[in-house]
Order: C-alpha cells, then structure tokens, then sequence
C-alpha cells in the first residue's frame, strides 16, 4: 500500500481483532455491519466514491459491501477470494475453531503457524523487505495464541458465505481478480468461480502463493494502479497469467 500512496488516499482497515481494531463475538450479521463501519470511514473522511480492495477473508467484506453501497464503490479488487461456502480452513486453523480443543491446542499450534507455516507462505518473493513482521503484531505476547485462537472463530463458512454466489452475480463496479498459482489455502477454482458470477470482472493468475499483498507488494501495486486508471474492463484481458519471468 506504501507504493500507491503517492497517487492515491489510502485507508487500511483493521478488521475486529486485527491490528488496534477491538474483537468482537462473531454474529450472523457480521458481514453487514463490516460494510457499515466501512461506509462510516468513507462518510467520515467526505469521500463520495472510492476503489475497495480485499484480500482472502477480506475479500468477502469487499464484495459485500460493494453489494450493500454499490453507489461508493468506482472499482473492486479481490485478492485470494475466500467466498465460496466450501471453503475449507486450514487444517492447524480449523483445529483451533473447535471449542476446548483449540484452546488446549492454542499455545502449540501458535509458534508452528507463525515461525514455519507463515515464515513460508509471507515471505517477499520480490527481495523487498517484508511485511509478515507488522501482521504478527497483534499476536505476540503471553495471549497471543488465544488471541488469534479468538479472531479465527468467525463463524462456519457453510453458513457466513451461503448466499455469495448471489452476491456476486449482482455486483455492478468493475472487478478484479488475483488469484496465487501456488496458493494452498484458496483453491484456484474460487477465482474462476468468482470471475464467471461477477458481470464486470478480470481474472489475473500470479505465479505466488497465498499472500499475493506479501509475496508481491510490488506488483499488485502497479496492477492495481493500473486497474483503477482505466476507463473499462478490456474484453480480450478476461484472463492473464503472471509468472516470475515476467517480474524482472
């Protein structure tokens, strides 16, 4: 985000229990009043229109709320599109979902996500420095496990993304998609999914894995500016392939 700052006003938005953003018990409205809160930042901040990026779960706060105030949104991007209702958590996350055995589990699975799990998948694949530091942040100390234990209980996906699929058939702002060739947690089927629901949307495949914002700041800052800049969605760019060779 720090490479788009210069063209662009950007806000970061830490979602309940992320950064300084307090948690909060997950409900079946939750995804709503994300919008909500967002829309609150933009009526805050006298904004009339603005460009939403998502990524993984984030991306289903994008979509709905692009869904909610269609009239505030000028162009979506979603990253690693966690929103389909067979989604399926990963295997150390979804242990720590499951009440009493997560707790008991959290302080163990806790090193083994952060030190090997995501020393991996967060690493920078462009040699700039990384960003994985920042988004430990909140998680560190004596409660960190039981912190993150917490902000991953949001809910079932059967249940929190059911009714997606409509969702995006009815979106209306000009789309784009990322979605990581090497990407364990999102199956490469939910981007094709999402692309063929969405009525305006661009499918573009990047050789790296789940953290596209991590793995490559570098470029998803110069195709988002790029995405934002234009005047509509060309046709024959439907969908694109990214690759390493293509980086230097």
């Amino acid at each position: 985000m720090n490479q788009m700052c210069g063209e662009f006003t950007c806000f970061a938005v830490d979602l309940p229990g992320l950064g300084k953003t307090p948690g909060e018990p997950y409900r079946c409205d939750y995804l709503p009043r994300m919008a909500e809160r967002i829309d609150a930042i933009r009526i805050k901040n006298n904004i009339a229109k603005w460009h939403v990026v998502g990524h993984d779960g984030g991306s289903a706060v994008a979509a709905q709320y692009a869904h909610s105030f269609p009239q505030s949104v000028s162009r979506l991007a979603l990253l690693s599109p966690a929103l389909f209702p067979d989604l399926k958590p990963y295997f150390l996350l979804e242990l720590l979902r499951k009440p009493v055995i997560g707790e008991c589990l959290a302080p163990f699975i806790h090193p083994l996500f952060w030190k090997l799990a995501m020393q991996r998948a967060g690493r920078n694949e462009e040699g700039t420095p990384s960003a994985l530091t920042g988004f430990r942040e909140p998680f560190v100390g004596f409660q960190g496990p039981w912190h993150f234990m917490e902000v991953l209980r949001w809910g079932k996906p059967c249940e929190v993304l059911a009714h997606f699929s409509d969702i995006l058939r009815h979106l209306s702002a000009p789309t784009l998609i990322l979605q990581g060739l090497r990407d364990p947690a999102i199956p490469l089927s939910f981007s094709h999914r999402a692309q063929n629901l969405i009525p305006h949307s661009q499918l573009v495949y990047v050789d790296c894995g789940h953290f596209i914002p991590l793995n490559r700041p570098a470029f998803v800052a110069s195709r988002l500016t790029q995405f934002f800049g234009q005047s509509q969605l060309p046709e024959s760019a439907v969908h694109e392939k990214y690759s390493t060779q293509s980086c230097a």
